[in-house]
Parts: C-alpha cells; structure tokens; sequence
C-alpha cells in the first residue's frame, strides 16, 4: 500500500509540474486550443492556485466550466522582446498601431454580448476620432483594415470573440463584410494582469501598473521576484539583480527555497558563480528555442557565438562578423535567400545579435560584441563537437 501511495504521489506531482509549466508557456490555457494541458490544469486546481501564490505571487484564476485558465504574470520590468504576434502569415509582432486598436477594442467589447465586425468598426472610428494621440481609424484604408483584423484575430485566439457567423479575414479583402461575433466579457476582463487598475492611475505614467503595495518590506517579495526571474528568462546573473535580491538568491534559505520550486515545476536549476538558470528538459514552457530549425536568424546566431567564443574574452567588433557573413554567402549561394537583396546581410547580422542578446549570451558595447557567462554552455564539447540546447522560458 505505501509503495502504491508513494507512486500516485510521484504521478501526482508529475502531472503538477507539466500543467505548471503549461502555464507558463500559455498564461491563458484554454479548453479549446490545449484539451490535454487544460485538463491537467483543472485536475490540479487545487494545488496549483496557492503554489503560484507561495512561490511567484502571481494570481491563477481556474474557471473549469468557461473552459479556460488565466496566469496573471506581473513583472517590475516589462520585456519588449516578447510581443503579441500577428495569427497571419509571418507572425510578425504587434506594431504601436495594432496595440492601440487592440485596447480601443477591448474597451468597445466590454458592455456587449453580440456584435458585429461592421458595428466594431464604426465604434473604432469614433472612439479614435476624439483620441489626439491615436489616428483616426479608417475601414476604407487596407493598412488600417489588417492592422484591425490582426487585433481581431488575437481576441478570437483569447476566447474572447467567437465568429459565430463569417470569417473575420473576409474584412481584409471587403470593408463590407459581414461577420457575427459571440462575446465572453468576463474572459475579456481577465486578460488584464495588472495589480493595479488603469482607471487608479493618477497621471500618464503607466509604470503604476505593476506596483505591488503589499510586497513593501517583506521576504516574500524577494523570493517571488528572484522566483519570477527563474521561470520567466533564459538565465539569471547574479551582477544584475537588486542588492537584496542578489543577497537573497545566494544566500543559504533563499537558495533552498529556490531549488525546492524550480524543482516542483518539474525544472532542472543550474546553478554558478555568475548566477543561475532553470531549463526544462521537456521544453514545454518556453516561447522561444535556441538553437532552432528553420530559423536563419538562430542558425546564423550560432554560427556567430563560436567566433565570439573564440575570441574572448576579447568582443568581436560587428564589421567582423559581418565579413563572417559576406564570405558565408559567397560560400554557400543556395543559403539565407530572403536575405540576399540590398541590405541583407545587414538584417540578418541584426536579427542574429538580437536572438544572442534575448537569451542572455552576449553584451554589446561600444567594442563590440562578446561572449557571456552563459554562452560557454554552447561551446563545442571536445568529443563530440555537440551543442547543448537551451530553451527559453516564456512569459
């Protein structure tokens, strides 16, 4: 009987880890796009609310008969590198147009239950129209109508907006589309992960947002921020956290206490004299991989790191890697082809820097680019010339 109790609670507490990490990776897990996660995520609803709460203080709101779930992640400094994406073609990020439109929308939808894209629309123009700081939206212009759609499509994603009649990429092509909408106002206003409501704000200064009043003078601010850190960014330097952090994070409790919830999210921590890292050998929660297939960026960024391994502790000024690149295009005609046209080479060096800079491996300076900590895990090991991978954590 013990042996059998001892190996439900090893499922259990695997089963635990994997919807933990699928949070992670989803802040909003829904019903409809992830059935597997979401229900190990309902199974678990018990124990995953005050986990979040005691190891990260970030809220997880479970609505098992809705069908979805909503990791509320707050943090002190917010990550450009981790845009919303637009659901067409490339997937590329959301501009400052589609954000704006995205909000007006957001505060359009909340009084309704039905809807149409037509009605939507003229709500966007007028609520644009007595904005000074945001253009005026206009359906007649197709810029305007994709960046509206790609606000569109990122709601429906959410659950938020259901087409119950139509297609919305119609609007595309037709101002005149007709296209229905179902609306789930409550998982609208779940979206928001603030602690504090815009409509407190005394002034423009939106940084107000995430303050967390109740974290003043406490330990458990530092373990949640040190916590936060872990599951959220590629690796974590000790040089570049808060001195009460850095002291907490090396420090004999905050260390063990550490270890014990990077454990228990069924992560691996690493740890060094520089700082520390949690990798998911599973790469489930993660929103970005590296090394990646199919990515010329990624690709290219490897390539890079060996030469800025080998150069340091030295940087490697970027005129050189350029050179890496140009005689790399000479080398292999049939590689990188989206960037072969005028001012290629210069894109796809900037794209590859930005990719070594997200996960934390190298710093450029007015030297140039060198190598960090954390870059020697991508060395070539002296066996078998193999690379270790390193996903990302997701926010």
């Amino acid at each position: 009987m013990t042996d059998l109790r001892s190996e439900l609670d090893r499922q259990r507490g695997t089963e635990r880890a994997q919807a933990i990490r699928a949070l992670l990776a989803k802040p909003l897990l829904t019903r409809a796009a992830d059935p597997d996660d979401f229900f190990l995520v309902a199974r678990h609803a018990a124990e995953l609310v005050p986990w979040f709460g005691t190891h990260t203080g970030w809220r997880l709101s479970i609505e098992a008969r809705q069908g979805y779930a909503r990791l509320a992640k707050v943090s002190a400094t917010p990550d450009g590198t981790r845009p919303a994406r637009r659901l067409r073609g490339n997937r590329d990020p959301f501009d400052r147009r589609r954000y704006a439109l995205f909000c007006m929308l957001a505060a359009e939808l909340l009084p309704g239950q039905v809807t149409t894209i037509g009605i939507l629309a003229g709500l966007l123009a007028q609520a644009t129209a007595v904005e000074a700081s945001i253009p005026t939206f206009d359906s007649a212009s197709r810029e305007d109508r994709r960046a509206y759609v790609d606000a569109l499509l990122l709601l429906e994603r959410f659950g938020v907006l259901t087409a119950t009649d139509g297609s919305t990429d119609a609007y595309l092509e037709y101002a005149d589309a007709k296209v229905l909408y179902r609306v789930d106002a409550t998982r609208l206003a779940r979206l928001l992960a603030a602690p504090q409501s815009p409509s407190r704000l005394a002034g423009p200064d939106v940084s107000a947002l995430v303050d967390e009043p109740q974290y003043e003078g406490t330990e458990d601010r530092l373990r949640h921020a040190v916590v936060r850190r872990l599951l959220d960014d590629p690796v974590v330097y000790f040089g570049e956290l808060p001195e009460a952090e850095r002291a907490y994070a090396t420090g004999l409790t905050g260390r063990q206490l550490i270890r014990v919830a990077i454990a228990e999210a069924g992560l691996q921590l690493e740890e060094r004299a520089e700082g520390m890292l949690a990798i998911d050998p599973d790469a489930v929660a993660t929103d970005e991989r590296f090394p990646a297939e199919n990515s010329v960026p990624a690709q290219t960024a490897l390539l890079l790191l060996d030469t800025i391994l080998a150069a340091h502790p030295s940087p490697v000024p970027p005129d050189a890697l350029a050179e890496q690149l140009a005689a790399r295009f000479a080398e292999q005609p049939a590689w990188a082809r989206t960037y072969r046209s005028d001012g290629g080479a210069q894109r796809l060096l900037t794209e590859a820097v930005a990719v070594l800079e997200r996960f934390g491996l190298v710093r450029t300076t007015d030297d140039g680019i060198g190598a960090r900590p954390a870059a020697a895990r991508y060395a070539d090991a002296p066996a078998t010339g193999a690379k270790t991978p390193r996903p990302r954590r997701a926010r």
